[in-house]
């Protein structure tokens, strides 16, 4: 059977989570209010929190992308990719999809995040597989609603399973890193969780049940240069 490498996004193949990176982007550009970025800042903690109601969070997110052109979204975020998000990029993440490629494992990208900002990370790094939440799309616009099971949580496990079936993958041999205290039912179907600069629950977790962990310095990003 085969071996999978599984890696979440926030917080861990990027230094920073995604939602407030992508609030002061729009908020830069004029695009939503304060009160909007607040919003996101309050179902942030909930998360850090091990609180957030991810389908209350993403009913409330669904009005700004509602009847938005797929083409236009998603032309915006690899924008939004290549300004903010490209810069926190853990190279030691890097190495170790190097690493297990080389052993010739699968690697996916197994996140709650939707494949607008997956898409353009994965081609970065060099990870073929996403298994991360879908928004639905009709006639080329965003409906609001999002298929079921979100990547999230126990829907991780899902789709993780899923992945495992149509690929032939043994999950108690293989590998998933992230940082979040969420991602515990994941982590414990996995033969190798790797737990990458984790809060403070995840960590007492990670130290009572031998799992490693990766202490990552996350270092500020250096200033853009000017270009004519």
């Amino acid at each position: 059977m085969a071996v999978a490498a599984f890696f979440d996004v926030d917080g861990t193949l990027i230094a920073k989570n995604s939602g407030p990176l992508y609030m002061r982007y729009l908020r830069s550009r004029g695009e939503i209010r304060r009160r909007d970025a607040l919003r996101t800042l309050y179902f942030y903690l909930r998360y850090r929190l091990n609180m957030l109601d991810i389908e209350a969070a993403l009913e409330r997110s669904s009005a700004w992308i509602r009847g938005r052109p797929e083409e236009a979204v998603a032309a915006h975020c690899r924008h939004w990719y290549e300004q903010m998000v490209r810069q926190w990029v853990q190279p030691e993440l890097v190495r170790r999809i190097v690493d297990h490629k080389a052993q010739g494992h699968l690697v996916a990208i197994l996140s709650s995040t939707t494949n607008y900002l997956a898409g353009p990370l994965a081609a970065d790094v060099g990870i073929e597989h996403l298994l991360v939440s879908h928004l639905v799309v009709e006639n080329g616009r965003f409906t609001g609603e999002a298929r079921h099971p979100l990547c999230y949580g126990d829907g991780k496990i899902f789709w993780a399973r899923r992945f495992a079936e149509e690929h032939d993958v043994d999950l108690a041999a293989s590998y998933f890193y992230t940082d979040s205290a969420t991602d515990l039912p994941m982590l414990e179907i996995v033969g190798h969780p790797r737990v990458v600069n984790p809060d403070l629950f995840l960590r007492r977790v990670a130290r009572r049940r031998g799992w490693e962990i990766l202490r990552l310095r996350v270092e500020p990003p250096a200033p853009r240069r000017a270009t004519a």
